[in-house]
């Protein structure tokens, strides 16, 4: 039986393939109040706003392409069981080639019913536009977890991290939470790494490496398939 490697991904590893990311300072927040285009009251005091902000994400999502960081985690299915956890909402990882990806904050590409929170369908990268309706006759919006909102896939990305042999976490900073706590399900003997420019090791044993996805991924990569 393979042993299984469980990834956490953030922001770090889609910002060198061009996706703007909301914390840094030249971020989408400094464009945007995230109260305003990311929240539950946003979305109901002005729902135009909210949709043409994610049309405008997920017209950008169309043009980029996954990076080196997403292409090494592929490498990773000839030995491993891997799965994937991000909290990022594009595509690259499934882009990029990676088979088992669980998508912690929603996906840009799908759209749900304001109604039913599980009437969720595929729209590629097309707009959604005021009048959009699901199968239920609602509106449509962003399969988005926005602030406020319940994250449905933590409790099966904790059962994943708990079977983890290897973790390995990659461009966030491990302040977002819930995502951040699942780093305490891994169990002690699982190795576990961290990938990103900024990392501070603050929580247990963790292998550290201060660099970007692009070639801080390929040093685990490279590591675990000598294992």
């Amino acid at each position: 039986m393979k042993k299984k490697v469980v990834i956490l991904t953030g922001a770090g590893i889609s910002a060198e393939s061009g996706i703007s990311t909301f914390r840094d300072s030249d971020g989408l927040w400094e464009q945007y109040r995230v109260e305003d285009v990311a929240t539950p009251e946003g979305y109901r005091a002005n729902p135009e706003l909210v949709l043409d902000f994610y049309n405008q994400r997920r017209r950008q999502l169309a043009h980029v392409s996954p990076n080196e960081g997403h292409r090494q985690l592929v490498r990773l299915e000839e030995k491993y069981d891997v799965h994937i956890i991000t909290q990022n909402v594009d595509n690259l990882h499934e882009q990029a080639g990676s088979t088992q990806v669980l998508h912690l904050h929603g996906e840009l590409t799908k759209a749900r019913s304001e109604r039913d929170p599980n009437l969720i369908m595929e729209i590629g990268y097309n707009d959604i536009n005021p009048g959009d309706l699901a199968p239920d006759g609602a509106q449509l919006r962003p399969h988005i977890v926005w602030f406020g909102e319940a994250v449905p896939n933590i409790e099966p990305a904790a059962a994943l991290c708990e079977q983890a042999d290897y973790f390995i976490v990659i461009g966030t900073s491990m302040n977002v939470y819930p995502a951040a706590g699942l780093i305490h399900y891994v169990p002690r003997a699982a190795q576990c790494y961290l990938v990103d420019p900024k990392a501070v090791a603050v929580q247990r044993s963790l292998t550290v490496i201060q660099e970007k996805a692009g070639t801080g991924v390929k040093k685990v990569v490279d590591q675990l398939m000598e294992a």
